[in-house]
């Protein structure tokens, strides 16, 4: 599946929801199932600056692609950490690096986050950029 198409995917399944307390509660069901980071990368190294909540992100690199893990305090920012994953996890940098995003947008996420949940939201995308950048040889 392409990342187009795992976006493709998404934008979906938040179709079947015609009100924002609804998706809210999804994102919260996609939390629960978010692929946790090891424990042991749940230090200040890993930690994301920018995000209200702690959230710690940790990308492997395996076979040429990048698998990313996560956790955080807070079960909305657990979820959407866990819509990025689905989106860019076991890709390559360079597919990472190349996308787009515009399902944040086409479902209405970032319409209806807070300020400061948006915010968290560009810093976990640009640290997945950063860790893409850097693992791109």
């Amino acid at each position: 599946m392409t990342i187009q198409e795992a976006e493709q995917q998404l934008i979906e399944e938040f179709s079947y929801f015609t009100d924002w307390m609804d998706k809210y509660n999804y994102i919260i069901e996609l939390g629960k199932e978010l692929p946790l980071i090891d424990p042991q990368y749940k230090t200040s190294q890993y930690l994301i600056s920018g995000c209200q909540s702690q959230v710690w992100l940790h990308a492997d690199f395996k076979d040429g692609k990048i698998v990313f893990t996560a956790d955080s305090d807070a079960i909305i920012t657990k979820g959407i950490v866990n819509l990025l994953i689905k989106v860019l996890s076991d890709r390559t940098p360079q597919e990472i690096l190349e996308a787009k995003l515009d399902f944040i947008d086409d479902i209405g996420l970032r319409a209806h986050l807070s300020p400061t949940r948006s915010n968290g939201l560009n810093s976990m995308l640009k640290q997945m950029k950063m860790y893409a950048t850097a693992l791109a040889r």
